[in-house]
C-alpha cells in the first residue's frame, strides 16, 4: 500500500536526518570545550536527547557494547570500591553494578545523574577507587578532564578508558601522554575493530606541562 511505503520511506528520512545531526554534534563535541558543550546542550536540549539516540544507535550495531565489559569488570573486583562514571550517559553502570557509584555528565538522562563539568566535579581529593570513561574522551580540554581524574582517583587506583578505535591516531603518544598525566598502563585491549579498552593505575599526580598525543 501506498502509505505504507510512504511511512516506510518516512521513517527512513528521519533515521538519515537523525545520523546527520548525531555526527554534527559530535564534531561539535570533539571540537568544543567540555563547558561550551554544556552551553551548547542547555541551550538545545533536544540536541542531547539526539546525541544519545543517535550514539545508541551506532554503538547497538556493534557486536559488543564496551559498558558491559566495565560492568563485568566491576563485578570481579569487590563491591566496596567506589567509581566515579565521566559521562556516563543513562548510568548503565550505576544500575548495573551493586557499588557506590557517581554518574557525572552535562544533561540528567536518569535521576542517578550529577551534571557538572568534568573538569571539576564536586568529589573530594583521592576518594574513588575506579574512574570511567566509556565513549566519553571528547571535547579540547581533555588533559583538564583526565587531570580531575587523577585528582579523584587514590594513589594505585583504576582508571578504565573505553573509546572508539578510530579515535586514537597513535596510541603509543595516548600512553606517552597518560603516563605525564600520572598513570601508568595495566593492560590493554585492541582486539576489537570498534573500540579500545585500556586500564590505567594512577601513580601519582600529573606532571605540570602539556601532554601532547591525547
Amino acid at each position: 500500500a501506498p502509505s505504507g511505503r510512504s511511512a516506510a520511506l518516512r521513517a527512513r528520512m528521519e533515521e538519515r536526518l537523525l545520523g546527520a545531526r548525531f555526527r554534527y554534534i559530535n564534531q561539535q563535541l570533539y571540537t568544543s570545550t567540555g563547558q561550551e558543550a554544556a552551553q551548547l546542550f542547555q541551550s538545545d536540549p533536544e540536541a542531547f536527547e539526539i546525541y544519545h539516540r543517535g550514539f545508541t544507535q551506532q554503538v547497538g550495531r556493534w557486536p559488543e557494547n564496551p559498558v558491559h565489559r566495565i560492568v563485568r569488570y566491576l563485578r570481579r573486583r569487590p563491591a566496596s570500591l567506589v567509581v566515579a562514571d565521566f559521562g556516563c550517559g543513562d548510568c548503565k553502570i550505576a544500575s548495573s553494578v551493586k557499588n557506590k557509584v557517581h554518574s557525572f555528565d552535562l544533561v540528567p538522562l536518569s535521576p542517578l545523574v550529577t551534571v557538572c563539568d568534568m573538569a571539576k566535579v564536586p568529589l573530594a581529593a583521592e576518594s574513588v577507587d575506579v574512574a570511567v570513561f566509556c565513549l566519553a574522551l571528547m571535547g579540547t580540554n581533555l588533559q583538564e578532564i583526565l587531570e580531575e581524574a587523577n585528582r579523584v582517583l587514590k594513589q594505585g587506583g583504576t582508571l578504565m578508558v573505553a573509546e572508539v578505535a578510530s579515535r586514537f591516531e597513535d596510541i603509543r603518544a595516548f600512553m606517552n601522554a597518560m603516563g605525564q598525566l600520572g598513570f601508568k598502563s595495566v593492560s590493554k585491549d585492541l582486539s576489537s575493530a570498534f573500540f579500545h579498552l585500556l586500564e590505567f593505575a594512577k601513580t601519582g599526580p600529573p606532571r605540570r606541562r602539556p601532554a601532547p598525543g591525547l
